[in-house]
């Protein structure tokens, strides 16, 4: 640890009182893992170390037994990214956080961290003078406390003592109902850096949308990462319950995790549109690699068994990967824009995705696109309805966990290993959803088979 770093986290602890760090990092799943540490040995550069198994541990809390995991569990060690050091918004006594790197006692990165495979996709960029910018927008869900995961979920009760019956997209009544979780919560991100934009009122009971604002992809990523750990605290602390599952609701809106992409060169210029303002080649080819690779790298955006029931055809939520201006019947879309903010947005991923994993696999298949010069499809009309040309993608959490396992194109781009333990995990993942009996089995299948 460098003395002069040091006495800065010292000053920085003594001044706001913190007696611990929360050193914590996103697992497979995007949840926060990691251990709590005294403030002081933090700033003395104290080693930490985690079993090498905890970043894919699964969404169950079991581990996979496949061979590409050691069967001695070794040590990861911890390392803290400085520049991610933020106050604990909810803590009961002053707490700082920050977020680590897991990295193997070799001191290379570790292939199955979120985290890791990120900065792995951008170091590609960096070796072509390229910097992409992210700007993730995030839909979820507040509800009444759930006790029993046989209930459905319920919207709470607002101020007039009513629940929401929904369909109040863009209303600020309703977006005003939950005031004191609100003002929390945009204290909670300021504290934290999350750089909230627009906030609104989607479509569904007590569903809400968050942009945040567009910047350096791994900046974006750790946001988005702490934008989902904060909702979920500041929710509890309200007595509620911050829902990030795709499809939280039968019946109601999914919710998604719409990722806004450019690319910048060494000056700065967007490279997808040419001096004249017009859109580039490279343009298209960062398009056609969404198009090409989307399909073997689905179970990243989709996650888990619930995810694949958002993707229902005139719901908003894509079933293909066409591409149009304005059209958000696609899975690519491409809002008008000056010259400078020409962008693709990214529509399939869904809220429970993991944003590390979500955005490297986005700009991973757009950089394939670039470099091996893919052409895309024609775009659609921003009149026609992208639904009419039938589904496209994976519909089921199987068939995508299949696609990806032999997908040789998923292994280039996102490394063997990687998509080796990945799969092992969601295979996991799956054998334990096998083991749960559905209300829908007992309400039907119990009266008539």
């Amino acid at each position: 640890m460098n003395p002069a770093k040091s006495s800065e986290l010292n000053r920085f602890f003594e001044q706001h009182g913190i007696r611990d760090v929360e050193c914590i990092f996103a697992d497979v799943s995007g949840y926060p893992r990691g251990k709590l540490m005294p403030a002081s040995a933090f700033a003395a550069g104290g080693e930490l170390r985690i079993a090498q198994a905890i970043p894919m541990q699964a969404v169950t809390g079991d581990y996979s037994d496949d061979a590409i995991f050691p069967q001695s569990d070794p040590d990861l060690r911890l390392v803290p990214d400085y520049s991610t050091l933020k106050r604990s918004p909810w803590s009961s006594v002053p707490r700082a956080m920050a977020i680590h790197d897991c990295i193997e006692l070799d001191g290379t990165p570790c292939v199955f961290a979120g985290r890791s495979l990120l900065k792995t996709v951008l170091a590609r960029y960096q070796a072509q003078g390229l910097t992409p910018v992210v700007a993730p927008e995030i839909e979820f869900y507040l509800t009444a406390p759930n006790t029993d995961p046989n209930q459905s979920l319920l919207p709470p009760a607002a101020r007039n003592g009513r629940t929401e019956a929904g369909q109040s997209a863009f209303s600020l009544n309703m977006l005003n109902e939950l005031a004191p979780f609100w003002d929390a919560f945009r204290s909670a991100l300021d504290t934290l850096g999350v750089r909230a934009d627009t906030w609104i009122h989607e479509v569904g009971p007590t569903q809400y949308e968050i942009n945040l604002q567009h910047g350096d992809a791994l900046a974006a990523a750790d946001q988005a990462f702490l934008f989902k750990y904060a909702a979920k605290e500041v929710a509890i602390q309200h007595g509620l319950n911050a829902v990030f599952m795709a499809k939280p609701i039968a019946g109601a809106a999914g919710s998604s995790m719409h990722l806004h992409q450019s690319v910048l060169d060494t000056s700065g210029h967007n490279i997808f549109s040419k001096e004249d303002g017009t859109q580039s080649a490279r343009f298209g080819h960062f398009i056609a690699g969404l198009q090409s690779y989307g399909t073997d790298l689905m179970l990243i955006f989709a996650p888990f068994i619930n995810s694949y029931r958002r993707f229902v055809k005139l719901s908003q939520a894509p079933i293909n990967l066409n591409w149009a201006y304005d059209n958000r019947t696609t899975g690519l879309r491409i809002p008008h824009s000056a010259a400078a903010a020409r962008r693709v947005e990214n529509r399939i991923a869904g809220a429970d995705a993991n944003p590390y994993l979500a955005i490297a696999a986005s700009l991973a298949a757009g950089l394939a696109g670039m470099d091996e010069a893919l052409m895309p499809d024609a775009p659609l009309s921003p009149v026609d309805n992208a639904y009419e040309l039938g589904h496209a993608l994976p519909r089921s959490y199987l068939s995508a966990l299949d696609k990806m396992q032999h997908s040789a194109a998923a292994r280039r781009l996102l490394g063997d290993a990687f998509v080796t333990g990945y799969c092992a995990v969601k295979s996991l993942e799956y054998e334990s959803y096998l083991n749960e009996i559905s209300a829908w089995e007992r309400r039907f299948l119990l009266p008539q088979v």
